[in-house]
């Protein structure tokens, strides 16, 4: 199934716009009267058939859509961009992949990397949305510092990923399925003791992901799916 994204569908007719348009007439090669999946990022699935194949606005008639509750858990992941900016956008396609509600990066006092370009991130995200055949599009918020950020409000857990000391309880021990989670992942050089101090005043609790060190964008993942295996 090829699955297509708009965020604004609104029955009983859609228009592609060029570059989506192109690649349904173009490469898929569909013809009018083929149809197609479509998804607005919010959980419904719609099937369309084509009425007017235009590589320039590809038209489509919407049909009757089903719709695929959320992840049983609400899954907030707050991460330090990494150095390499594809390794970080692989964790965005993985986490896609696997489950994720929302995705702040933060800067931190480690930080190498304190600019980021959300605009391609979320084309990123949408990408690995249509493979892997999810229905919702997790959201990417804007770049905070690590101390604005953490201020914020959060009703349900919140957890800092620290490997400083290695006497933190590892995440899925302490984590309550299904609960509205919040982890902090740090930078390539971790998050610094002062960080984890206000982290600390803030009611995060300091958890461990296991005995392996891993990279900022390995420790995204792992965390994705220790949340989503908890039973």
């Amino acid at each position: 199934m090829n699955l297509f994204y708009s965020p604004d569908i609104t029955p009983p007719f859609h228009r592609f716009d060029r570059e989506e348009s192109t690649h349904i007439v173009r490469v898929l090669r569909l013809k009018e009267g083929d149809t197609l999946h479509m998804t607005d990022g919010k959980g419904t699935l719609y099937l369309c058939e084509i009425t007017t194949a235009d590589p320039k606005g590809c038209e489509v008639a919407v049909h009757p859509h089903t719709f695929t509750p959320s992840n049983p858990y609400a899954l907030h992941i707050a991460i330090a961009p990494t150095k390499n900016i594809n390794r970080f956008e692989w964790f965005l396609e993985k986490a896609t992949e696997i489950g994720i509600n929302n995705i702040t990066p933060i800067i931190c006092a480690h930080s190498e990397r304190k600019v980021v370009k959300t605009e391609r991130l979320h084309k990123i995200l949408v990408a690995a949305m249509k493979q892997s055949l999810k229905m919702w599009l997790p959201t990417l918020h804007e770049p905070k510092r690590f101390g604005e950020f953490i201020r914020q409000n959060f009703a349900g857990q919140k957890f800092i990923a620290y490997c400083e000391t290695g006497s933190e309880e590892l995440l899925q021990k302490i984590y309550t399925p299904g609960k509205p989670a919040l982890i902090l992942i740090g930078p390539e050089g971790d998050f610094s003791p002062e960080e984890v101090k206000q982290a600390e005043k803030e009611g995060f609790v300091p958890v461990s992901l296991g005995n392996s060190r891993l990279r900022t964008e390995t420790a995204g993942v792992v965390v994705c799916t220790m949340v989503q295996v908890v039973k």
